[in-house]
């Protein structure tokens, strides 16, 4: 597995994003909500046999969730939709977060990208990433000529 930076300024930088976005929905005015790019929270789980990536997407219809994945980059996308009951319906208060959202994850080395999957459910996405069996060490005696 290879190691990964951690950058603590990338850090306090999504929670910027998170506070930006909170002020631009309060400001929409005139009861318009306004539609803000968002994260959803992923946990990555690692066992012997596979990593997991499970990203909290609550009310996104799987049609609504693209996964790629590019020069080992995998990258989750998609939109969630405000849906209104009724045209007569007040909102009064929305904390939710809708409009489009985009996640990426650098894969480390050795997983098995032509086995992975992908099941959303109960408003979780869950990516299975196997691992590839790694290489067997073996001796090998050179001879010098």
């Amino acid at each position: 597995m290879s190691l990964m930076r951690w950058d603590p300024f990338q850090d306090s930088g999504d929670l910027m994003q998170r506070f930006n976005q909170l002020l631009s929905r309060s400001s929409a005015g005139s009861g318009e909500l306004a539609k803000v790019d968002w994260r959803p929270a992923a946990d990555i789980i690692e066992n012997e046999q596979a990593y997991l990536i499970k990203a909290e997407l609550p009310e996104v219809k799987k049609e609504d969730i693209r996964i790629d994945l590019n020069e080992g980059v995998l990258s989750i996308r998609g939109e969630r939709r405000l849906e209104t009951e009724h045209e007569d319906d007040k909102v009064h208060r929305v904390e939710s977060f809708y409009g489009s959202f985009s996640r990426s994850f650098r894969l480390p080395d050795d997983v098995d990208v032509e086995g992975i999957t992908a099941e959303s459910r109960d408003g979780v996405l869950k990516v299975r990433l196997p691992k590839r069996e790694a290489a067997t060490p073996r001796s090998v005696e050179i001879k010098v000529g």
